[in-house]
């Protein structure tokens, strides 16, 4: 692996632009000083990979839906109609998303390790970060797989467009002048700026926006509002499993109001069923031996090293490597137990000199749209950090 050390941005100038979670609780720095160097044929697999795997979890989850296998992915049952609803109608317009896959560098292949569909954990990086720091160090900004700000703003046009022509967005807009009301949790600055972030290039795609925490948000049979003012479109920050679980009222709510069309959501309910993790044993019975996935199932894999997680789970908890011989290597702790496990072949992640290891995380927003790593121990956790990469 090559590595290229930079001068790495101040925590000043991190502020001032909104990055705030730039120090780890050790404090060390969250953003490395060193970036990846990859060729640009490997940049082109990262990106013909991504390409070709949303259009297998496309065609996986019609199969899902049409055989009602939601269970199987431990899909909370208080949203299921919210899923189909969303599912057949374009209008519920899929933003963004990460693959995180193994290899790619290092001449090893490139693996799906999971789909992170709903929530955007390091956008905020992968788009402004890493790019500032090429500039910053006198590289050529344009020397990396990041078009992610450029092709979210397309992505949100897409909303009002769909799959014509993004040109005709202001006609078309003109005549709705729908709003976009984009909510997080108070108290997360991360989950905040990162929402306010997305709230802006929104703004200048052409949406009229609004900002509001989650728990001054009103919801009936109406709609979606803040203070008396109803809004058409409702960002949240807040994972679709989450409001399962911690807010059952509040599902019953949405899914009225998408069966009634009185708001659309984003990103959908139906990026749930590509969220779990089980969704992978779902595409390997659908594409066996595919060269971009690794053995998935629901028991354990015999006579292989695999890896254990939760159908529903963060930053690595909750996980296990489990050795040929059935012995642990090493496991997570962590708060979601209570979800379905799925066994998953284990594959080596890309390492460096020190031993650390590397995964590739690309974002999806109509195409494959932008590159970053994150780099930790073995099984990556909130410790890890976020590594840009230079195309050489």
């Amino acid at each position: 692996m090559k590595l290229q050390k930079l001068e790495p941005l101040t925590d000043e100038y991190l502020e001032s632009i909104g990055f705030v979670w730039h120090t780890d609780e050790d404090n060390t720095s969250y953003v490395a000083d060193e970036i990846v160097e990859i060729t640009p044929e490997e940049a082109e697999a990262y990106y013909e990979a991504t390409n070709e795997l949303y259009d297998m979890f496309c065609e996986a989850g019609e199969y899902v839906v049409e055989n009602d296998l939601f269970h199987e992915l431990n899909i909370p049952f208080n949203l299921v109609e919210m899923i189909k609803e969303s599912w057949e109608n374009d209008v519920h317009w899929h933003l963004y998303s990460r693959f995180d896959l193994a290899g790619g560098i290092d001449d090893k292949p490139i693996k799906l390790i999971e789909f992170n569909a709903d929530t955007p954990t390091s956008l905020f990086e992968t788009a402004i970060i890493q790019w500032a720091m090429l500039k910053k160090n006198g590289l050529d900004e344009a020397s990396q797989f990041n078009n992610l700000y450029d092709a979210l703003k397309d992505n949100f046009k897409r909303i009002i467009t769909l799959d014509s022509d993004l040109e005709k967005f202001d006609e078309y807009y003109s005549k709705l002048g729908w709003k976009i009301l984009f909510t997080s949790i108070s108290g997360l600055p991360e989950d905040e700026n990162t929402t306010k972030l997305l709230q802006h290039i929104a703004t200048e795609a052409g949406f009229n926006t609004d900002f509001e925490f989650i728990d001054q948000v009103g919801f009936n049979d109406e709609g979606i509002f803040k203070e008396d003012e109803l809004f058409e479109f409702w960002f949240k920050l807040i994972p679709w499993e989450d409001i399962a679980i911690d807010e059952g009222e509040l599902a019953l709510i949405l899914t009225e109001i998408i069966k009634e069309k009185k708001a659309i959501i984003f990103n959908p309910a139906y990026t749930l069923m590509f969220q779990s993790k089980g969704f992978m044993k779902i595409l390997w019975d659908l594409y066996p031996n595919h060269p971009l996935l690794l053995e998935t199932s629901f028991e354990p894999l015999q006579g292989k090293k695999q890896v254990e997680k939760r159908c529903f789970g963060r930053e690595g908890a909750n996980t296990k490597i489990i050795n040929e011989d059935g012995s642990i290597d090493v496991e997570t702790q962590g708060d979601y137990e209570g979800h379905k496990a799925i066994y998953q072949e284990y594959v080596e992640l890309p390492t460096d000199s020190q031993g650390n290891s590397y995964q590739a995380g690309v974002f999806y927003a109509y195409e494959a749209s932008g590159l970053g790593f994150r780099r930790g121990e073995k099984i990556l956790n909130n410790m890890s950090k976020f590594v840009g990469h230079v195309i050489k």
